[in-house]
């Protein structure tokens, strides 16, 4: 039965002011009443919080969690699209939230501040699940198949035209066409733009290298539009997962000289709440085995670029898993 739930006016009130401390604030509260195939409910008397980030893939990937568990029969409480990373962290950190997706490269250099690159992604994850489970008893599950990290995309006919595939394929190109399109953010990080380019050998603002007339600094949304027109650049700055990618039919550069750190995305629970139930375990993973790169574009891009509901998206694609009926 397709039926919106909406959670509990007098359940909202109290996890608000339990929750105020620490600024969680739900999007919306709202996800899809459905049931597990054959009615089955692992999660029967179960209470789980799940929250999650603001921004459209934290979102999602809430909303996809709180559908499914539900349907598991657990009484979810939907606190997704909590301000900024920190709030909801915090939330679970004080065991006001139980389940938050999170990235590995978020947890290595934002929560533990190492600045040690480590590019396989099964690595870090491993070193970051350890480091967690350790100081705060958060168990970070086995990573989902997509990584949202940092990339350089180019429109197809400039790829084609220039014949790259890759940073290093860039890198060997003639100076005129090493031309780039980032963001203030990514420009100054210290994992970031100008870092970058000393690994591919070609130096920020060196004649050989890339001048810094070759360098546009824009908007993040706007770098997307300017890749697709090649213009002013050949080459811009995107997130791997980003909706627009599949949309404007850009093309995505390998990172081959592994410049850039993963952020595999991970679904964290609490120890304790695992504990209590470890039905969770293979639910998530009913989750995380599904997700992609590519997947994970296409859902973004519904709710982004075609304005669905996340809560709509999030049904409509557990669904079409025969995960829910």
């Amino acid at each position: 039965m397709r039926a919106r739930l909406l959670t509990l006016i007098s359940v909202v009130a109290v996890s608000l002011s339990v929750l105020t401390g620490c600024g969680l604030v739900s999007s919306s509260g709202t996800f899809h009443h459905t049931t597990l195939p054959g009615g089955a409910q692992p999660l029967a008397g179960a209470k789980i919080v799940v929250t999650s980030k603001s921004f459209t893939e934290g979102v999602l990937l809430g909303k996809i969690t709180a559908t499914y568990l539900a349907a598991a029969g657990a009484h979810v409480t939907d606190l997704t699209g909590a301000p900024g990373s920190a709030s909801s962290r915090q939330a679970q950190l004080n065991g006001d939230a139980d389940v938050l997706w999170e990235y590995t490269g978020t947890g290595w250099v934002n929560y533990h501040n190492k600045t040690e690159t480590i590019s396989d992604p099964h690595e870090l994850w491993q070193r970051v699940h350890d480091i967690e489970k350790q100081d705060y008893d958060l168990e970070w599950l086995s990573p989902a198949n997509f990584n949202d990290t940092y990339a350089f995309g180019a429109s197809a006919p400039t790829a084609q035209r220039l014949r790259v595939k890759s940073l290093s394929d860039v890198a060997a190109l003639p100076v005129a066409d090493r031309t780039f399109c980032v963001d203030d953010e990514f420009f100054s990080r210290s994992d970031g733009f100008i870092p970058m380019l000393q690994k591919y050998g070609i130096p920020y603002n060196t004649p050989n290298g890339v001048p810094s007339g070759n360098v546009t600094r824009m908007d993040a949304g706007v770098v997307y539009t300017a890749t697709a027109k090649s213009a002013p650049c050949n080459f811009g700055m995107i997130y791997t997962t980003d909706g627009r990618v599949k949309n404007l039919k850009l093309v995505v550069l390998d990172d081959d000289r592994k410049f850039f750190l993963p952020y595999s995305g991970t679904a964290v629970v609490r120890g304790v709440v695992l504990d209590r139930y470890p039905q969770l375990r293979p639910l998530l993973a009913a989750i995380s085995e599904r997700l992609t790169n590519d997947l994970m574009q296409e859902l973004n891009g519904r709710v982004d670029i075609e304005g669905q509901d996340p809560s709509d998206v999030a049904y409509d694609w557990l669904k079409s898993q025969k995960l829910v009926e």
